[in-house]
């Protein structure tokens, strides 16, 4: 849950580090839209896995700025143990630079990964416990960030976004993403068993617009990124064929793992933000249709 420091107002400066990928290329955009003060550090920039990076990304910053950090491996770049060290190894280097260079916010994206596989309905309060190196991976970097921001005195902001899909995915993972791009070049979309599985599938400028809100209002504390409503994949997979005119089909395989959901109690995101409306799962498709085309 969030506790909010002051009404809406811009940071003097917000640094997106990650500011290359899917989340961060749209959070720097969403800031540019607002037009908020925003800079991005790529990993061109600094490489956060590199020796020396903690202060590289210290030299970077000012004392006023508010950071949001979001670079990371993700799942499509691996999922064993090599990638969850150079992943820490990351926040390592954020949270050598905080003590070296404390900051007025730090917004952390992470993952709902961080939670058991059965929490349903997953609340900021459900345990985290998660079965894969990639939610391990978020939750040690949670861990270790947070206790840097008290040993700095920095607000924290922890979010767990839910799958993510929109224009400028780059993992084409399964779900809308790879969803609409198979649709959208006439082939046969394949499911996982029958597609019977419910996920929260959030819209990219959705998590940009969550990102601007904490930033503006100071806030600090833990939020699920997530809409309230779950559809199954054969929903998504059958909207990503209507989008594309039809030419596209759908079809099951045998099952090979057992049948699991995803539900979330959005109470807390009510109560942060009231009136925060969530972009349809149709109606984010229909826009991500449009940019790939």
């Amino acid at each position: 849950m969030l506790t909010h420091a002051r009404d809406t107002a811009a940071p003097a400066r917000t640094v997106v580090v990650g500011s290359r990928g899917f989340v961060g290329a749209a959070v720097l955009a969403h800031l540019d839209a607002l037009g908020w003060p925003a800079e991005g550090v790529s990993s061109a920039a600094v490489d956060l896995t590199a020796e020396g990076a903690g202060a590289a990304l210290a030299s970077r910053l000012r004392e006023d700025d508010a950071v949001v950090f979001v670079s990371a491996l993700t799942p499509d770049r691996g999922k064993d143990a090599a990638t969850l060290e150079r992943n820490v190894r990351m926040g390592r280097h954020l949270a050598e630079a905080l003590l070296e260079r404390p900051v007025a916010q730090l917004v952390n994206i992470g993952s709902d990964a961080v939670y058991e596989d059965d929490a349903n309905p997953v609340r900021e309060s459900s345990c985290a416990s998660p079965s894969s190196l990639h939610g391990a991976m978020h939750l040690a970097r949670e861990v270790m960030i947070a206790d840097a921001c008290r040993g700095a005195g920095v607000p924290l902001v922890a979010l767990r976004p839910s799958l993510l899909f929109g224009p400028g995915d780059t993992h084409n993972g399964y779900g809308p993403n790879r969803f609409v791009r198979t649709a959208l070049a006439g082939e046969t979309i394949k499911l996982f068993g029958e597609g019977e599985e419910q996920r929260d599938h959030v819209f990219i400028d959705d998590v940009a617009r969550i990102v601007s809100e904490a930033l503006g209002r100071g806030s600090t504390g833990v939020l699920n990124v997530a809409t309230g409503t779950s559809s199954s994949f054969r929903a998504a997979a059958e909207i990503a064929v209507g989008l594309a005119g039809g030419a596209a089909t759908v079809a099951g395989s045998p099952r090979q793992n057992p049948i699991t959901h995803r539900h979330f109690d959005t109470a807390a995101t009510v109560t942060a933000f009231p009136g925060f409306a969530w972009t349809p799962l149709a109606e984010g498709m229909r826009a991500m249709v449009a940019g790939e085309s």
